[in-house]
């Protein structure tokens, strides 16, 4: 039973990984310590900032996970709206 319990909070953890990932250049999130004026240690994570966006990339249109400096970058563009 309890081996159960950590597969599916390992199963959920990759999960919210994944969403956090961006599907262009793979980043995703980094770890390390924050550093206290008295040099005490603490783990901390730092989030790309990634956004679910629909873009058009390779000739397709659909929706990615993308981060920002992605989008800016222009290795991929938002698709054109047609005004009719």
């Amino acid at each position: 039973m309890a081996l159960q319990i950590i597969l599916l909070s390992i199963k959920t953890i990759n999960k919210e990984e994944s969403k956090m990932k961006c599907e262009i250049c793979g980043k995703g999130p980094r770890t390390g310590n924050n550093v206290s004026h008295s040099n005490v240690k603490t783990k901390r994570t730092w989030k790309p900032n990634v956004q679910k966006l629909l873009l058009e990339y390779k000739g397709n249109v659909k929706k990615m996970a993308i981060c920002t400096q992605c989008l800016k970058s222009g290795k991929v563009q938002r698709p054109q709206k047609n005004s009719e």
